[in-house]
């Protein structure tokens, strides 16, 4: 297998990436050792961003707004889950914080992990 090797460092990052990249436009042939290849570099590119990246914990009224963005619902849509439109465009607008109730029913509903939504966030007064 062509030079495959540790990601310690920003520099071997951005090789690791340069070495992927053609594969986005020309995908190799499943079982192949170029397909091997790939899926090694994407596993080490994977855990070195794991090990270096510290993402904030996404505030539950933001992923909840870019999930409706994302897969094209609604207000409308939130209300129907909660049970009243006032209630969905306080929630949205931070005037009402998510109950356990209403994070169980977005939870069942639109499968979002409860634990991304339980997270406290600041309310407009």
């Amino acid at each position: 297998m062509k030079d495959v090797r540790p990601i310690r460092t920003p520099d071997d990052l951005e090789w690791a990436l340069a070495e992927v990249e053609p594969y986005f436009d020309h995908p190799p042939q499943p079982n192949s050792p170029e397909a091997d290849r790939f899926d090694i570099l994407s596993d080490l590119i994977e855990a070195y961003e794991n090990r270096t990246v510290d993402l904030p914990a996404a505030d539950p009224i933001d992923l909840l707004t870019f999930y409706m963005q994302t897969t094209g619902r609604s207000q409308a849509d939130l209300a129907e889950v909660l049970g009243s439109r006032p209630r969905a465009s306080e929630v949205l607008r931070r005037k009402r914080a998510l109950t356990l109730d209403m994070i169980n029913r977005i939870r069942q509903a639109w499968h979002i992990p409860a634990d991304s939504l339980i997270a406290p966030y600041a309310l407009v007064a």
